[in-house]
C-alpha cells in the first residue's frame, strides 16, 4: 500500500474519530432528558476507533493519533519513515473535523464558541470538575499509557485474531469513563487540536499538554510491552 493511501485512511479516521467522539458530546451530550451523557461519549468514542480499525487496519493499521504512531514506534512495530507522514495526516483530519463541527454549532445563532468550548480539553479552569496541571498531566500520561499497553497486546501474533478493534475500542472507552472528568479527555493530540484550535485562546495556550503527556505515556505503554514480549 502506498504511503499516500495509507496518510489518506488515516486523515478519514481520525476525521471520523474527532466528529464521532467530540460531536457526540456537542450535539448529544447535554440533551434534557434524552441526553446520552458521560457514559455516551466514552462510548462514542470506542465506537469511532473500533468501527475505523475494522474499515482501515488491513490499509494504514488505523493509528488515529500521533501518541499511537509514537507509542507503537517505541514498540518495534512501526516504520520510522511514516511517523511525520501519519502525525500530519492525523492533524489535518482532526483539524477538519473540528472545522465542521463549528461550522454546525455556529448555525444555530448565537453561538459563543468560548463558552461552548467546543469538546476541548483542559485543565484548571477548563477542566470539567476543575483537576489541576499535575493531576491532569499524569491523568493523561498514564491513561494514554495503557492504551498503548492494550493496543500492543491486542494486536501482537499470538493474540486472537479479529478482535483487536474490539479490545482497542473499548479500551478507549474505558479510559474516557475515567478521564472526561479530568480533562475531557484526550489521549490524542490530533483530538486535541482538531477542536482546540476552534475554541479560544485559552483552549490554545494548554495545547502543549494534550501533545506532551500523551505521546510520552504512549511511549512508556509501548517500550514496557516491547520488554514484555522479548525473548531477550
Amino acid at each position: 500500500m502506498s504511503i499516500s493511501r495509507k496518510c489518506l485512511a488515516e486523515f478519514i479516521g481520525t476525521f471520523w474519530l474527532v466528529f464521532g467522539g467530540c460531536g457526540s458530546a456537542l450535539f448529544a451530550a447535554g440533551i434534557e432528558g434524552v441526553g446520552i451523557g458521560w457514559l455516551g461519549v466514552a462510548f462514542a468514542f470506542g465506537l469511532t476507533v473500533m468501527t475505523m480499525a475494522y474499515a482501515i487496519g488491513h490499509i494504514s493499521g488505523c493509528h488515529l493519533n500521533p501518541a499511537v504512531s509514537a507509542g507503537l514506534l517505541a514498540g518495534g512495530r512501526f516504520d520510522g519513515k511514516l511517523f511525520i507522514p501519519y502525525v500530519l495526516s492525523q492533524v489535518f483530519g482532526g483539524l477538519a473535523a473540528g472545522a465542521l463541527l463549528y461550522f454546525l454549532m455556529a448555525s444555530r445563532g448565537g453561538f459563543d464558541v468560548v463558552a461552548n468550548g467546543l469538546a476541548s480539553n483542559g485543565y484548571d479552569d477548563r477542566s470539567p470538575e476543575k483537576y489541576p496541571l499535575l493531576a491532569a498531566f499524569i491523568a493523561e500520561a498514564v491513561l494514554t499509557m495503557f492504551f498503548l499497553f492494550v493496543i500492543m497486546g491486542a494486536t501482537a501474533k499470538k493474540a486472537p485474531a479479529g478482535f483487536a478493534p474490539i479490545a482497542i475500542g473499548l479500551c478507549l472507552t474505558l479510559i474516557h469513563l475515567v478521564g472526561i472528568p479530568i480533562t475531557n479527555l484526550s489521549v490524542n493530540p490530533a483530538r486535541s487540536t482538531g477542536v482546540g484550535l476552534f475554541a479560544g485562546s485559552a483552549a490554545i495556550s494548554q495545547l502543549w499538554l494534550f501533545w506532551v503527556a500523551p505521546i510520552l505515556g504512549g511511549i512508556a505503554g509501548g517500550l514496557i510491552y516491547r520488554f514484555l514480549e522479548s525473548e531477550d
